[in-house]
């Protein structure tokens, strides 16, 4: 092989390479998918008139589970549902909030929601209110008294921009534990089990 052969080569393998490169490194989505949580244990103390108490579960969108650091973007506890973002509350066992994590509710079913709502939306919790609101038929959930019955409200999906600023929605599918159909209010409470979809790059679900 002469030189000018050897120099056309070695010029064509090394764009060859850096074209390999170029391809190899440009980012590739990955596809979003509906994943659904079973049983994330909520427990509390307290309750029938008395102090509520215990430690939040706290849970990341982007792990897809249970946290036990600063990195969570909402954490559970009885029928309260707090967000990494915001004020502290001043109740009892409260976590420490170090993210921006907010929250809109969205009217609708779960896979028509697909956009990313207005940021004017989204709320944080507060000293004097949550973002997700508790109580019979204020957030999520309706309360059966004559079955001591907990029911997710039907169309209404949560939107969270996370703790670090990405955006996940859910919907909760479930308040006992293994989801009874239809729900059985003797079976085991405080486990809830939500459907969601996280979003790390895009403004769409």
């Amino acid at each position: 092989m002469n030189l000018r052969a050897l120099i056309f080569f070695t010029g064509f393998m090394a764009l060859a390479f850096l074209t390999a490169c170029g391809e190899n490194d440009t980012p590739v989505p990955t596809p979003l998918r509906v994943e659904i949580f079973e049983n994330l244990p909520a427990p509390q103390t307290g309750g029938m008139g008395q102090p509520v108490g215990g430690p939040f579960t706290r849970f990341s969108f982007s792990a897809g589970d249970i946290v036990n650091n600063d990195e969570w973007d909402i954490a559970f506890r009885g029928t309260t549902i707090l967000l990494n973002g915001g004020d502290e509350i001043g109740i009892s066992d409260e976590p420490t909030r170090t993210g921006n994590a907010a929250l809109s509710i969205v009217a609708g079913l779960f896979e028509e929601v697909q956009a990313i709502p207005d940021a004017v939306t989204f709320q944080q919790d507060g000293p004097n209110a949550y973002a997700l609101p508790t109580g019979n038929g204020n957030g999520w959930y309706n309360y059966d008294p004559i079955q001591n019955l907990i029911t997710p409200i039907a169309g209404k999906v949560f939107v969270v921009r996370t703790h670090d600023g990405k955006y996940a929605k859910f919907e909760i599918l479930s308040y006992y534990q293994n989801a009874p159909n239809p729900p059985d209010p003797t079976a085991p409470s405080r486990y809830y089990t939500f459907k969601y979809v996280y979003q790390p790059i895009g403004t769409s679900f």
